[in-house]
C-alpha cells in the first residue's frame, strides 16, 4: 500500500529487531500503556500475533516506511481486532520513531487505515486507546475525527486509558483533507 508519503506493508518476522528497538526507546514508550511487551520473547509473541491477524483477517498492523526510503522502517501501525479490558473492537495503533514525529505521518497512516475500515471493509467503528498524559496522540486522534467515548484499564497496575471512537456514520460525514502535523517534543 502506498499513500502520499508512506509505504505500508504487512510486517515480517525479520522486523523483530526494529520492533524491539522501537519498544526499547524511552521516548517512544513513555506514553505507552502497560501492554507494551518487554524483551525479545514477548516482542516476538506480539509480532507473531500481528502475522496471525493478517493470516486470519487479511489486514492488520503495517510496517511503515517513507516513500523516499522504502527500505528504512519508521514504525508500525494500523488496525487489528482486539479485546482490551472487556472492550472488543477494531483498534487503531501506531508507534513511530522519534525522528519521524511532528510531520503528520502517523495521521496519514491512520487516515488511510480508517478509509480502508469504513470504505472497503464496511466496519461499524474504529477505536483507539491512549493514556491521558499523551496529549500529542490525543490531538492527532481528535483532528482525525475520533471522539472521546470513555476509559478502560489497559493492564494491571496501569493508569486507565482513554477510549476514542470513530463511527462509520461520523466518518461518512467528516471531510478528509491532508493530515496535519502535530508538534511533539521528545
Amino acid at each position: 500500500m502506498v499513500t502520499r508519503r508512506l509505504v505500508l506493508r504487512p510486517p515480517r518476522s525479520s522486523d523483530l529487531d526494529l520492533l524491539m528497538a522501537l519498544y526499547a526507546d524511552p521516548a517512544v514508550t513513555r506514553f505507552c500503556a502497560a501492554a507494551t511487551p518487554h524483551g525479545r520473547q514477548a516482542t516476538e509473541a506480539q509480532l507473531q500475533a500481528w502475522l496471525a491477524h493478517w493470516q486470519t483477517h487479511g489486514f492488520g498492523h503495517w510496517a511503515i516506511a517513507e516513500r523516499e526510503q522504502p527500505d528504512q522502517l519508521i514504525g508500525f501501525g494500523g488496525l487489528m481486532h482486539r479485546s482490551v479490558a472487556d472492550h472488543s473492537g477494531l483498534f487503531l495503533y501506531y508507534r513511530i520513531t522519534p525522528q519521524a514525529w511532528g510531520r503528520g505521518l502517523a495521521s496519514e497512516m491512520a487516515q488511510y487505515a480508517m478509509a480502508q475500515a469504513f470504505e472497503q471493509r464496511r466496519e461499524g467503528s474504529v477505536v483507539a486507546a491512549v493514556l491521558p498524559s499523551n496529549a500529542p496522540t490525543r490531538k492527532t486522534l481528535e483532528r482525525l475525527g475520533l471522539r472521546l467515548k470513555g476509559s478502560l484499564a489497559d493492564g494491571p497496575g496501569s493508569a486507565a486509558a482513554l477510549l476514542y471512537e470513530m463511527s462509520a456514520e461520523r466518518w461518512a460525514s467528516t471531510p478528509h483533507g491532508e493530515p496535519e502535523a502535530i508538534a511533539f517534543a521528545a
